[in-house]
Formats: structure tokens, sequence, C-alpha cells
């Protein structure tokens, strides 16, 4: 039998809904949830929170020697620690958002938390599923499932939205809308681990597709390729 978990990336633009479908199936399954996006927003906070300019390497450089992240699931919600308190709300802000696909483009950021990443899928017993923009390309190049969500932007754009209204933060959709077509232009053009599908990804439209029958598709084929595990 292998030593190492299941390795299951999942990789997509925001607004997919990789991380209800990610939370979902290690609730299923029973792994563990590694959310590789909340690592960078913690970077972007702790950042913004020291004042450290946003493309200054040798500060930047300096923060990841010394930040301290650990996920948490509390009444069955993921939840964010960021050296020991809890930033889950704080970095889902729209500013944050922004900030967090800034310092992802660094390439010392990507290279310091890329140890960190792994770790924490290779400590989990069973399995691990990492959800991101590069897990299926970068991080895990061999993970044992590889997945690609997608949907319109439009579609996208409108769930973060009301997200974002749950929230108590007042956006309109056609700032919600520009902030993501900015985002995704930055995520998918970065010199260093663009966005983009892994060619050996099963990518799966979330556009029209209920969220239950997302989840049950890459379940079925999660379930497969673990039958098929030595």
């Amino acid at each position: 039998m292998s030593s190492r978990p299941f390795i299951v990336a999942i990789d997509g633009p925001a607004g997919a809904g990789k991380s209800t479908v990610s939370k979902l199936l290690a609730r299923r399954l029973g792994f563990a949830l590694v959310d590789t996006g909340a690592i960078y927003r913690c970077v972007a906070l702790m950042a913004q929170r020291e004042g450290i300019a946003f493309d200054d390497d040798a500060q930047l450089d300096a923060l990841l020697g010394r930040i301290h992240i650990h996920f948490q699931v509390v009444d069955e919600e993921n939840h964010v620690f960021l050296d020991g308190q809890n930033v889950s709300l704080e970095i889902r802000t729209p500013e944050i958002s922004m900030r967090a696909s800034q310092v992802s483009s660094r390439p010392v950021v990507r290279s310091g938390l890329l140890a960190l990443q792994r770790r924490l899928a290779l400590e989990a017993e069973k399995g691990a599923i990492l959800e991101g923009r590069d897990i299926g390309t970068v991080v895990f190049p061999d993970a044992d499932a590889k997945f690609f969500l997608e949907a319109s932007s439009e579609i996208r754009a409108r769930r973060r939205y009301e997200e974002l209204f749950q929230k108590g933060v007042e956006r309109s959709l056609d700032e919600v809308l520009a902030d993501q077509t900015q985002r995704d232009r930055d995520d998918s053009t970065r010199a260093v681990a663009p966005l983009k599908a892994a060619e050996d990804a099963v990518r799966v439209d979330s556009s029209v597709l209920p969220l239950s029958e997302v989840v049950h598709q890459l379940e079925h084929e999660i379930q497969r390729r673990l039958s098929g595990r030595p």
C-alpha cells in the first residue's frame, strides 16, 4: 500500500465553486482540506497589517519565515487561523482578494509557500483535497486525481455578489464583475504558476450543473481511482 495520502487537486478561477465543492468532498470522503487560496490571503493580510509593499520581495520573504497558518473544522466549517487568530472572514473581503492575487504573483511567495502546502497535505492520514489555481500543475503535478472547475464569467460574478451580500458587504454586481475580470487576467498571465488546467485534469463546467451533481461527479471519479490504487 502506498505510504502517501491520496491527493486530490481541484483548480479553477474564482467563483467556479472550488471552495464549496472541496469542503463537501472532504466531509464525504473523510479527507483533510487544504485551501491554498486562503494561505495566500493570509500572506496578503499579514503584509497589509505590517505595511509591507506587495512587491517588496525581501520583506515578503522575511514575513514567510514567521507566518503560522493552520486550518480547523469548527461547526462543519473549515476555519483559517493566522498566528492563532481566526481570520476566516477577514481574508474574504474584496480588498484582500485583490491583494492575494498580487502577492501570489511574486515568485518568492510562491516558492516559499510550496513546502507548506505540500506538508499540510502529506500530513493527512487518509487523503487530502487541495483547492487553488496551480495545484495540479505545480504543487502536486503527480496528484492522484485532478479536476478543473469552470463556469461563465457572469455566473461566477453573480455567485460572488450573492456571497458578499450575505456577509453584509455592499458591492454592485458590476464592481464584482470588474474585480473578477482583473483577477482572472492577473492569475492567468502571471509569469510564475499561472492559472491553467493540467493536461490530465478532468474539466467540469459548473455553470448549469447543480452543486450536488458536481460533487457526485468528482466523488465518483475519486472513488474509482481509490478502488484501483495498489
